[in-house]
Parts: structure tokens; sequence; C-alpha cells
């Protein structure tokens, strides 16, 4: 009789396993069998078989799932352990389920529906790498999905592991640069996993209002600096520059945004003269980590803004690497002048408004005649035209955006490495409704500039719109918030969240996040329609109506046609079911 032959496949191999699972079956048996039964049941299971995984089995502690897409395993492993965070969050920390995942790829043995080998049992040791809630990867793993999915590997080495002849390669993902809760105003937002930082305006001491820009660019160049560097996760300009003019508790600005360091300082210009003043704070204690006083040649400044970042880099992770440090310093023009206007046209850049906006371009091109070498002022005029035509304000942009387009490309060319650029160009193509082009763009932003909220809300925008995508778009959005948790476009991003969900067919979190957004004035009326079919499709007629009267009141002439002409066309089955619903609802 022949030999039965062996059946092989190469397979990504999800192993996961409860931590400290005796421990909690000691102190609460049942409730600890009842509590995973339902995590199996409600959110694991579900979760592997939307990414087209199988769960090959289950342990007392833990499962054994293999994907045909290391992609899609890695992307179950992250969404797994996002929704364990959030299951887990009014739960005692000393009955929190929490799991360990291990995920690699490689050669199984598939007897009767099992799967056997070193490909499984090199996951099982990733599994022992991980820390409770976290997620470990081999380096055959991260080698297929580091371009493909948006999370930041921790490089661990080579790992001797238990049974395992050679030493094999570990990444730990970091989960909190994949998604991080929106939060709730009420409760403060937990501290990122690596060291996080927001920067206050700088105070203007010149005694002259015209001199606010000048203040305003210093601090601006700090935080872009910053940013740079991936070790950190840095509060976005938005946020923090609500605090502005306002005299406020460090420990609470800490606290309230989440932060672990918070920098402040001022700025004195006179003449050909300029006095900085910088400290660095420890916001979860009150503790001045460092401080010190500039005197310098306005000349001087670029020097002096590069000086002042890398002391509070040093200050903050000494052990960082230099290639870090130099990576965080930008691009600078040839003359202060320059930098000057741009930064005047940064400041009404920021006001969005019509007549800011034609202030800003007039700055803008003002900059590039007198240094056609310096970046920013490109970056900041394609970013105007964009928005410009996307606001229909026609008397700021041209019709079509090619020459927006042309002036982002030559502020990339000039200094690559400028994520606003990306964000520039990204915002132009978004006007010419070049989708896929604007999600590079944004996506390039994010490689150069991992705390970008702008980068992070626009892509989120586009993917959030797709079925397919509209998870990952949740992921970035969420991200968007956190980032920059008191932004003007807060409001907006909440709108794009409920889209997202309206999408997956989540119809209550899309009333939910509908309400928030229509909580703050810069929020978009075609948020109301979102509202209104979504509480007839869940069949709350009273309230559909009084969301239907309020979008009435907003705009009396609104009507379906409108919003057909208003949406982007992304998931066109999903603005049908708007439209069906508005009709049902009694919208013209």
């Amino acid at each position: 009789m022949a030999e039965e032959r062996v059946h092989r496949r190469l397979a990504a191999i999800l192993a996961a396993d409860v931590a400290g699972y005796s421990r909690l079956m000691e102190t609460a048996e049942e409730a600890t069998l009842a509590a995973l039964t339902a995590h199996l049941g409600e959110l694991i299971e579900p979760c592997i078989a939307r990414h087209r995984g199988r769960v090959v089995k289950t342990t007392g502690d833990g499962l054994l799932a293999e994907f045909a897409s290391v992609v899609d395993a890695v992307r179950s492993a992250v969404e797994f352990q996002e929704g364990m965070r959030e299951r887990n969050r009014e739960t005692p920390e000393a009955r929190r389920i929490e799991f360990r995942i291990g995920v690699n790829l490689g050669d199984v043995i598939v007897q009767d529906d099992d799967v056997y080998g070193d490909g499984v049992n090199v996951a099982a040791r990733l599994e022992g790498l991980a820390e409770p809630g976290g997620v470990c990867v081999s380096g055959s793993v991260h080698e297929q999905v580091r371009n493909k999915i948006e999370v930041r590997f921790d490089d661990l080495g080579p790992q001797k592991v238990k049974n395992i002849g050679a030493p094999v390669r570990a990444f730990r993902i970091s989960l909190f640069d994949v998604a991080a809760s929106v939060p709730d105003h009420v409760s403060a937002p937990p501290l990122p996993d690596k060291p996080s930082i927001a920067v206050l305006p700088f105070d203007n001491m010149s005694g002259d209002p015209e001199q606010e820009y000048f203040s305003d660019g210093i601090t601006e160049d700090i935080i872009t600096a910053l940013s740079h560097i991936r070790q950190f996760f840095v509060i976005a300009r938005n946020t923090t520059f609500t605090y502005k003019g306002q005299a406020v508790d460090v420990q609470a600005v800490a606290k309230d945004l989440g932060v672990r360091y918070v920098l402040e300082g001022s700025v004195r210009k006179a003449g050909n003269r300029v006095r900085i003043s910088a400290q660095l704070i420890d916001g979860t204690t009150g503790n001045h980590l460092w401080a010190e006083r500039y005197d310098r040649d306005l000349e001087d400044i670029f020097e002096l803004q590069d000086e002042i970042t890398l002391t509070v880099v040093g200050a903050i992770e000494p052990e960082l690497a230099q290639a870090e440090r130099e990576q965080a310093m930008t691009k600078r023009p040839d003359d202060l002048n320059a930098w000057d206007l741009f930064q005047q046209g940064m400041f009404y850049l920021h006001k969005r408004t019509r007549e800011a906006a034609v202030e800003a371009l007039s700055l803008f091109e003002r900059a590039i005649e007198m240094n056609p070498n310096f970046s920013g002022p490109y970056s900041g005029s394609a970013y105007i035209r964009g928005y410009a035509i996307r606001q229909n304000l026609s008397d700021v942009s041209d019709d079509n955006l090619e020459s927006a387009v042309q002036t982002a490309e030559r502020a990339i060319e000039l200094d690559p490495n400028d994520a606003f650029a990306r964000v520039a160009l990204g915002n132009v193509r978004m006007g010419r409704r070049e989708l896929d082009k604007a999600e590079l763009e944004f996506r390039k932003a994010i490689e150069l500039n991992p705390s970008s909220a702008f980068a992070h809300m626009y892509v989120g925008h586009i993917l959030g719109h797709q079925l397919e995508f509209a998870e990952q778009g949740l992921t970035h959005l969420e991200l968007a918030i956190r980032l920059s948790p008191r932004d003007p476009y807060t409001g907006p991003t909440m709108g794009r969240i409920s889209v997202a969900h309206f999408v997956l067919g989540n119809y209550e979190r899309t009333v939910e996040y509908s309400r928030k957004a229509l909580q703050y004035p810069a929020t978009q009326i075609r948020q109301n329609a979102f509202l209104v079919a979504a509480l007839t499709i869940l069949g709350r007629e009273d309230e559909a109506q009084f969301a239907l009267q309020d979008l009435l009141h907003r705009d009396p002439a609104f009507t379906c046609s409108q919003f057909q002409n208003i949406m982007p066309v992304f998931e066109p089955e999903s603005i049908a079911s708007v439209i069906t619903n508005l009709r049902k609802a009694g919208l013209p």
C-alpha cells in the first residue's frame, strides 16, 4: 500500500493565549470562563472570519487560527487587540482578560483540519514574547506587511526561543500607532506607549500684536521638528493652539491631552535681536526637567530652533539615534525674510476664512519671489488653493488646480521630507477628485510625520467611504482625533467617523457620531442627512423627523439631489441607501 502523502502549504498562523489565565481561573472560575466564551463568540471569532481566516482550534486559554494572507492575519490581530482593549475599558484591571498574540508565516502540515510544524511552533513562541494586549510577529511576516499596513514595528532582534534551533527575528507592533479611542471629554486619554509631548504656543512678549505670527512660527517649527521623530507622539498644532493666550495649569493640560511632557515658552523680538525662553515640564509630576533662555541675533534663528529641538529630544529620550535627531531638522530657507513672510502666511492660513485665504496666498507668493528655493511657501500656496476649490472660494483658486499641483510638486522637489507638502498635494488631488493619487500623498505624509493629524484625517476620509476599507478608515480617523483632540476639525472628523459606520452598517454608531459632530459649528450639513437616514433605518421615526426638521432649518432648500451632488462618489450603495431613507423620511 502506498504511503499517504503529507499535505503541506504556506500559511499565516495566528496563535493567541490569555495572559495570567491560571490566576484568573483560581480567583473567579465561572466568571472567567463566561467572559472568555463571550469574547470568543462576540469579538474574536467574527474578527478572524471577517479577515478571511479560519479558527483551527481553541484551547482552554487560547486559540490557533490560519490565514491564506499574512496581511489579513496581521490586520485581524490588530483588530482583535483593539477590540479587547475596548471591551476591557470598564473592567477592573485585576479581572481583565488580556491576550498575547504571535503571528508567523511559514510552511505547515495539514491533517484532519489541524495544522502542525515549525510554522505553528514559531507562532506559539512569538505569542510568548508578546506583552499582554500586544502582538509579536516574525521577520517573515514583517517583510511581507511592513509597507502594506499602517502600523509601527519595533525590532526586538533575534530571539532564542524554546524548541526552535535557530534564533527567531521578532518585531513588536506598537498598537497605539494603529488606533486610539476617541476621547469622551470626560475621562483622560491614556498615555501613549512612547514619549508624548504637547508644545504650547510660545507667548509673544514683544509688546506688539503684529509680532504674534513670529512667536507662532517659532512654535510651529518646533512642533514640526519633533513630529519628524517617529519615536515621539506629538499633539497637533491645531489642538495646542487652542490654549493660546490662556493661563494654563500644565499638569491639567497634560492630563487633558494624554501626554507625558509639555514644552512652553516665550519670544521677545526687538530690532535685530530675539530672546527665547523655553522650559520642559513632566506633566505627570509638574517637575521642571529643563529650562533655558537664549539671546540671539535674528540671523541665528534657525540654528536656535534646531538647538531647542535637540535639547528637548535629549531631555526626553537620550537614547534616540543621531539619525533620528538629524531627520528632525527641517530644511531652512536662505534668509529670514522669506521665512518671515511664510510664517505670516501660515498665520492667516489657520484662520480659514475667505479673506484670510486671499491674504495667505499673497504672502506665500511674495515669499516665493524672495526665495524660490524655500519649499514652505509652495506648500502653503498649494494647500490654500486645494482648500479653496473644495470650499467654493472661486476668487482664491483656479478651476482645474493644475497650477496648484505643479506648485505642490515643486515644494516636494525642493524638500522631499516636507510632510506638509505631501498633505498639500493630496488636498489638491482631492479637489480634482483624483482620490487614489490623493490617498498616496497622504500616506507618504504619514510616513514622514506619523503625528500628522491632518494626514490621518484625510486618509480616513477616503477609506471610510469604501466598504472594503472602512474599518481602516476608522482607525485613521480615531487616531486623528487622538493626535488633535481639541482641533477645530474635530466635528468634521467625527462626521467622517459616522459616515464610515454607515458604510459598515453600524447605524447606532452613525447616530452617535453624527450627534457628536453636529455639536461643532464647522460640521457640514450632509451630516444631518446621514443622521436622518440612520434613524429611519433603525425605525426611530420620531427622532428621524426631528433630525429632518433640523436639517431643513439649516438649509430649507436642501434636497436628495443636492445631497447626491455634494457627496464624493465612493460607495454608491451607501449613497443610494441614504437617499432612499431620506425620501422615506419625507425629504424632497
